[in-house]
């Protein structure tokens, strides 16, 4: 009879062993756009930290495609042990209103934690004639069906969408696996104009490689303060965006408490910390139900937005 409750003892207290001792193996990220983009730069920096605080390597693997639903997908259907990581942007929430195959993301993933929060830039080709955002306006109107947006889901699709519906004109977006290949476009004139975080878009204004015509920030600020923001002449248009982490759905919540505490700590590390903001990212953190409530609010948000503009999934 005692060695029956002593094995019944250790059963028991076998997930907690295994939640206290995480990572026990090299930990996956799934990043679900190409390298070199604003997402991969920024779980780039968050994972390398975490392997240095755990003693665990950490492999960052590029799964670009269908707007991240791809790399979604991947870590929906993973072991739900930890060891399995999908680095996640708002595409997460609005890819159910773009694609039918979309997964759900309050059903197929879980929330582990809030990385950082950045504004957008919106950039444009060089030599594209608008300055600002009234003259961009006026150019789609004049030219409809022939200025060119570049998307790759989430934020920047949902502010092409915008723009385009402000215009009153139509605004053809040209879809990317990613920012990054976007962004080559945008410098390579081959599209006119794209909204990417202002932790990448930046340095590109600032080497001259495109030019800013605005952020999507609620006030000026930030690496160009000068710039003016998009709500100045189009009242209420405002997009922050994020990063974020999920795991495996049925991940037990100690486990994800125990993730969610190793990133929080990660987050803190001085190298950490310099990166990220001098990225023009504010750090986040917090528990994993705040990030939850990210999701509810954007999809709650991005979905109204693209309702009323007539987005429908295909």
């Amino acid at each position: 009879m005692k060695r029956l409750l002593l094995c019944l003892l250790l059963v028991a207290a076998a997930p907690a062993f295994a939640q206290d001792a995480w990572p026990t193996k090299p930990v996956r990220w799934l990043v679900p756009f190409p390298p070199g983009g604003p997402a991969d730069v920024v779980a780039r920096i968050v994972a390398a930290g975490l392997a240095e605080r755990t003693g665990q390597p950490n492999v960052v693997e590029n799964h670009p495609g269908a707007s991240g639903n791809i790399a979604h997908a991947a870590a929906s259907k993973s072991d739900a042990d930890g060891h399995t990581l999908v680095f996640v942007v708002p595409s997460v929430v609005t890819n159910p209103f773009y694609m039918k195959a979309g997964i759900d993301p309050f059903r197929d993933l879980a929330p582990v934690i809030h990385l950082d929060t950045a504004s957008m830039l919106l950039v444009a080709r060089p030599g594209f004639p608008p300055s600002n955002t009234a003259e961009v306006l006026a150019y789609i109107r004049a030219n409809p069906g022939k200025a060119t947006c570049g998307a790759s889901g989430a934020l920047p699709s949902v502010a092409c969408e915008l723009l385009r519906q402000e215009a009153g004109a139509n605004l053809l977006m040209v879809m990317y696996k990613g920012n990054a290949p976007a962004m080559n476009a945008v410098m390579r004139g081959e599209i006119d104009l794209l909204f990417d975080v202002v932790n990448v878009a930046a340095g590109q204004v600032k080497g001259g490689r495109v030019r800013a015509i605005a952020s999507t920030a609620p006030r000026r600020g930030g690496p160009l303060p000068e710039l003016p923001v998009m709500s100045e002449t189009i009242p209420g248009f405002e997009l922050t965006t994020w990063h974020g982490v999920m795991a495996a759905p049925q991940t037990p919540r100690p486990l994800l408490e125990r993730i969610n505490a190793e990133l929080n700590a990660t987050l803190e590390r001085p190298e950490v910390k310099a990166r990220m903001e001098k990225s023009g990212l504010d750090i986040a953190g917090g528990p994993p139900a705040a990030f939850a409530a990210v999701l509810r609010r954007d999809y709650d948000k991005y979905g109204a937005a693209l309702r009323s503009a007539g987005v429908k999934p295909e």
